[in-house]
């Protein structure tokens, strides 16, 4: 009984210290360092210039994603999957956990989803990402007006520019395209 009283409050004392605004900082840069990281190896000068020293330390940022994971399982046990965020965190990881050759090579790609989240670590843009799914139904309301807007002047431009202009408005589709 003493054991688990022992686990529960060591449990306890590592979520609230994961749960840290130092850690957290610490999450958000090394989040912020690998998206850096991943848009220099875009690069091919950075990357001859550098050839090594970006994959070191992209895989040194993905142990640290892999052991806060591992930390964050450990303190909230299966609780862990009750959050969307631990769940989109633990998704980004694991793309990143896979090979980079054979059929899976296009999923290494996905690696810069990692900087996505930033969105459950810095609390005034999990309110905003938040508050936008709580209006999404209005904005597929906004989103059908601009489109009928959109086509009214697409079939304007149509009409009153594709005899002058028909690569770019000899049709409907042309004609939205362009505009």
């Amino acid at each position: 009984m003493t054991a688990d009283r022992t686990t529960d409050t060591l449990r306890d004392r590592v979520g609230r210290r994961l749960d840290s605004r130092r850690v957290q900082d610490v999450s958000v840069a090394l989040v912020v360092l690998n998206a850096a990281i991943l848009g220099l190896e875009t690069s091919s000068t950075v990357m001859a210039a550098f050839p090594g020293v970006l994959k070191v330390v992209e895989h040194g940022i993905l142990v640290l994603f892999v052991v806060e994971i591992a930390i964050k399982l450990y303190a909230l046990d299966l609780r862990f999957f009750r959050s969307a965020w631990n769940v989109f965190d633990f998704l980004i990881v694991a793309v990143a956990l896979v090979p980079a050759s054979g059929p899976f090579a296009i999923l290494r790609t996905l690696r810069i989803l990692r900087v996505l989240r930033l969105l459950g670590k810095v609390p005034r843009l999990r309110r905003i990402i938040e508050s936008l799914l709580k209006a999404v139904p209005s904005i597929g309301w906004i989103v059908f007006l601009l489109s009928m807007v959109f086509y009214i002047f697409g079939v304007m431009g149509t009409q009153l520019f594709g005899a002058a202009f028909p690569d770019w408005f000899g049709t409907l589709g042309r004609t939205l395209y362009t505009l």
